[in-house]
């Protein structure tokens, strides 16, 4: 059969490469470079920062070990030089992971049902998949271009002196959490009462105060009026602030990117985003399919993966999708929060243990933080979790698991966990919860 894919990103990539190998006709798309958002500009290259910033965080650390090191020294082009590096070689490997597949650079457009174009030529396909991603948004506010989107951030060449964030959502909390460590003096003003409103508000808390006394300052419950050069004025309640800052970054959402022509195509957009069964990723329009951002269903590069699968005719439980903020600590969840399930009326028990018990957490010197578990009490299974801490990244994919194949909390407690170690921290609140 063959296919056109628009856009390469994680989710556009790794379709072409697995319908590549099941001998289908592949023409992928790409306007960009390959590896979408995701690679070039977000997860990848925020990851390599935020490696940098616990770098960075060493000399204290190893202090409380009797380990005297020098404070150390942020040498940002290194720093820089070494980011694209790692995109460079990441990029290659998509290359090379997608040598069956015939590549096109530049920006496709639908004029018919089934056809697109693209550099002036006319492609007709079987099947057409929509991977075009998402482009981050801006507040409608007086001043708005004083502000650099989470691009602009990638583009510094020096650590700011004051870095001002205007959004307490996983972008801006990661970037908050990568310059403070790197030296920037960061504040961070949030619309709402609490920052990361996917997360509960007791574990969002908890995030907020630890990096709050790791020297990031936070206005929450606040509204951005007005931007001007260096600086940020807001209103909280009835009372009006402003914030001073060298750089001020806006990270306030993501929009999907939807091609030219999707009318024409019969492809029906609802609320900005092109509307898809969850189950199969197919639009309103016959033979024609969108996965990742640009559906809106979860702006996550996993998900495109995992929708990427679906569509190519694979098993996934899509409904189970981690989430994870790499900030220090670290914070992961997956399933229902708390709040979710007393607002349709799930009956619930909850488990709570923070690592300040965990021996492993202790020997490390890493005991922020916690491992919240929910249980449906009904079924017997998991509705949620949510973890605060270090290696919650990690941590979370144990829940997934046990999740995503539906099996009950005992799996967890009669599943034996290596001691000392930091996921005896999630048997000790399955145990509660049994």
């Amino acid at each position: 059969m063959k296919y056109i894919i628009i856009g390469a990103g994680p989710g556009g990539y790794e379709l072409a490469a697995i319908l590549s190998r099941q001998s289908h006709e592949v023409t992928l798309i790409e306007r960009d470079s390959l590896g979408g958002t995701c690679l070039n500009r977000g997860c990848i290259p925020t990851k390599v920062m935020a490696h940098a910033a616990a770098l960075a965080r060493t000399p204290a650390h190893a202090a409380d070990y009797g380990i005297v090191l020098p404070p150390a020294t942020i040498d940002f082009n290194a720093l820089c030089s070494r980011r694209a590096a790692v995109i460079d070689s990441l990029r290659s490997g998509i290359e090379m992971l997608l040598s069956g597949v015939n590549i096109l650079h530049g920006e496709a457009r639908f004029v018919a049902p089934k056809t697109v174009e693209v550099n002036g030529e006319r492609l007709t396909s079987d099947r057409i998949v929509i991977a075009t991603g998402s482009s981050s948004v801006s507040l409608p506010v007086p001043g708005a271009e004083n502000a650099v989107s989470s691009d602009g951030l990638l583009s510094l060449d020096a650590v700011p002196d004051t870095l001002t964030i205007i959004g307490g959502g996983v972008i801006g909390m990661e970037f908050a959490s990568i310059f403070a460590s790197l030296g920037s003096k960061v504040t961070v003003i949030e619309y709402f009462k609490e920052v990361l409103p996917q997360f509960d508000k007791d574990i969002a808390k908890r995030l907020r105060q630890s990096m709050a006394s790791s020297g990031v300052t936070f206005v929450t419950g606040a509204q951005v009026t007005a931007i001007e050069p260096g600086k940020v004025s807001y209103q909280s309640g009835s009372k009006e602030g402003s914030v001073e800052a060298s750089v001020i970054a806006m990270a306030v959402g993501r929009r999907p990117n939807l091609p030219k022509g999707l009318d024409v195509a019969g492809v029906t957009v609802e609320r900005g985003a092109i509307l898809v069964d969850p189950s199969t990723m197919r639009t309103s329009a016959h033979g024609i399919y969108a996965i990742g951002d640009v559906n809106g269903l979860c702006m996550l590069a996993h998900a495109a993966s995992a929708q990427a699968r679906i569509v190519a005719g694979e098993d996934v439980a899509a409904g189970v999708i981690p989430s994870v903020v790499f900030t220090v600590p670290e914070a992961a969840m997956v399933g229902k929060t708390e709040q979710q399930c007393k607002d349709t009326g799930m009956p619930v028990k909850v488990a709570k243990v923070p690592f300040r018990g965990n021996g492993k957490a202790v020997t490390i010197g890493e005991t922020d933080g916690l491992v919240k578990l929910i249980a449906d009490t009904t079924t017997g299974t998991i509705a949620g979790c949510q973890i605060v801490g270090p290696h919650a990244a990690d941590l979370i994919e144990e829940i997934a698991i046990i999740m995503a194949n539906n099996l009950p909390i005992a799996a967890i407690t009669r599943t034996i966990h290596p001691h000392p170690t930091l996921c005896e921290a999630i048997s000790a609140a399955a145990s509660m919860l049994s």
